[in-house]
């Protein structure tokens, strides 16, 4: 049975007229709505016309940007509808899919959205995608972007593009939608009080991954003065998983008081928890997947440590790495207003008030910082090696697409043209970063499917400090462990395993790479002799 009473409470629920009639009119339209107005579960359910509206029937595919995410969602629009998840509402991420013959909306992440792109161009059978949370620009969510423009233009004119944004900075996603309607949802959101609380010493700022310890113990502190000073659960940020576990560490003693950690790796029970309102006061620790991406009840205070992480170019490895860095103005702004969604609340901000100025106004969009060497491949499969034909909103920096088409050339997934190779389309739809699918198509046949996806899964994430630094010993840990990495490192294993036994021999014939949407077909020169792994 539906939950009319849930949704009706919604603030998006009167934006619906308006999204209805640009969707009918353009094709297209940028919805904006704050956090926990219902934008990524009213919205989806009332475009597939679930709600007993007299909406038509449409199928739905939503795009997060990270798993947690696309799980909740579902998961909430599922509760919504008095359903499991599967029925009529289901979801896709990497190694999981839950999704029944009769679903029609259908969560996915972003980069699994791209996989089925370069796999099926025209989208058969979908009518609406929903890009959720496109104001934190990630690389994945810009490319599903350009090649969805791609393909209206070219196959699908029919088929419906709304860009959901959480900030009021949508004149970039609306031009670029082609000059579409933008659609505001006002949210309801209560005062937040900011207080200032700097450490009493300088911390030395954060470098790599690293964060001072001091600074840690500082915001472990400040948690313990808001419980002390304020009512209501506390949500903190933090930037890293090692950093949450640290503090989480520190808040021993807290008596009647839950301590929760919620990140990417976080076991479903412990995101089930967090995402329903507690029984006992909670302290819930947090990366920036609770920014915008999730709505945990009950919080009336924040506690912002004033970090984040970003992915910037690991040049010792040549991938992509995660760096911490001082988060901007817009995520600031977006992590207080988590303390003001259902009544007044106040913000800890462990920084100085002077420093706040100084503070980068937006998060630097992935596309001008990150390694784009699996951008590149992607932009290859699609048609455009240059990437000089895809609708971006930053085009990509010369020099970082010089270097990853050098990378690309080295690993054999592009021949001298640029364009992509059998081996290349085939190390593309791995859902790893091209020189890891290089490693694994090239050990398969030496070594074995399944050792070859072990010791890629351990190499595409980083095993926790006790595995140690050697391989050998890290793969014999995570075999025999009940860990949580443990777990996913399983789960990886085996989704590689299934991806590289269905990605074919490691040489074959002339290849035909996936086409631009509209384009010419081109044949490919074949695999070339594997390079050496550089």
């Amino acid at each position: 049975m539906i939950r009319y009473d849930a949704l009706d409470v919604l603030p998006v629920r009167s934006a619906l007229p308006g999204l209805d009639d640009a969707l009918e009119g353009h094709g297209g339209a940028v919805l904006v709505a704050p956090p926990g107005t219902g934008k990524t579960t009213l919205v989806p359910l009332a475009l597939a016309g679930l709600l007993d509206d007299g909406r038509p029937a449409r199928r739905v595919v939503v795009a997060e940007p990270r798993r947690i995410a696309a799980r909740a969602a579902a998961r909430r629009m599922a509760w919504l509808l008095g359903e499991r998840v599967g029925e009529s509402v289901g979801f896709t991420v990497r190694g999981e899919r839950v999704v029944g013959p009769r679903a029609r909306v259908e969560v996915v992440t972003t980069g699994v959205l791209l996989q089925r792109l370069q796999r099926d161009q025209e989208l058969a059978g979908v009518d609406v995608v929903v890009l959720d949370e496109c104001h934190e620009r990630h690389l994945d969510a810009d490319t599903v972007a350009a090649f969805l423009l791609d393909v209206r233009a070219a196959l699908r004119p029919e088929l419906r593009l709304v860009a959901a944004s959480a900030t009021t900075d949508a004149g970039g996603w609306a031009r670029l939608l082609g000059d579409a309607p933008v659609v505001e949802a006002e949210g309801v959101s209560y005062p937040v009080e900011v207080v200032w609380s700097p450490p009493a010493r300088p911390v030395r700022p954060p470098h790599g991954m690293r964060v001072d310890p001091a600074l840690l113990t500082h915001v472990a502190s400040t948690v313990r003065r808001a419980l002390a000073e304020r009512s209501g659960d506390v949500l903190c940020f933090l930037p890293g998983v090692g950093e949450i576990a640290r503090v989480a560490g520190q808040l021993g003693g807290l008596g009647d008081v839950d301590v929760l950690q919620v990140h990417g790796r976080a076991p479903a029970a412990v995101q089930d928890a967090v995402l329903a309102p507690g029984a006992r006061r909670r302290v819930v620790l947090a990366t920036s997947v609770a920014e915008s991406s999730l709505t945990v009840p009950g919080v009336r205070v924040v506690v912002d440590s004033g970090l984040a992480r970003e992915p910037r170019v690991d040049h010792a490895r040549g991938l992509s790495a995660l760096a911490t860095v001082r988060a901007s103005q817009a995520a600031g702004r977006q992590r207080a207003g988590r303390a003001g969604r259902e009544a007044p609340g106040a913000v800890y901000r462990c920084w100085a008030e002077a420093e706040d100025g100084r503070l980068t106004r937006y998060p630097a969009p992935e596309i001008k910082v990150a390694d784009l060497t699996a951008f590149a491949l992607q932009a290859a499969c699609w048609g455009d090696p240059e990437a000089t034909g895809l609708a971006l909103l930053d085009p990509p920096p010369g020099g970082a697409m010089a270097a990853a088409r050098a990378v690309l050339s080295a690993v054999g997934a592009v021949d001298a043209a640029g364009r992509a190779t059998e081996r290349g389309v085939r190390m593309s739809r791995l859902g790893l970063h091209p020189r890891l699918a290089r490693a694994l198509l090239d050990a398969t046949p030496v070594v074995g499917v399944a050792r070859a996806a072990d010791v890629v899964a351990l190499l595409s994430e980083e095993p926790p400090r006790e595995y140690g630094d050697d391989l050998a010993a890290a793969w014999r840990t995570a075999r025999r462990g009940g860990d949580a990495y443990a777990a996913r490192w399983r789960t990886e294993s085996r989704r590689l395993r299934s991806a590289a036994s269905g990605a074919g021999p490691a040489s074959g014939s002339p290849s035909s790479p996936t086409t631009r949407a509209g384009g010419p077909g081109h044949g490919g020169d074949g695999d070339r002799a594997p390079a050496p792994l550089s």
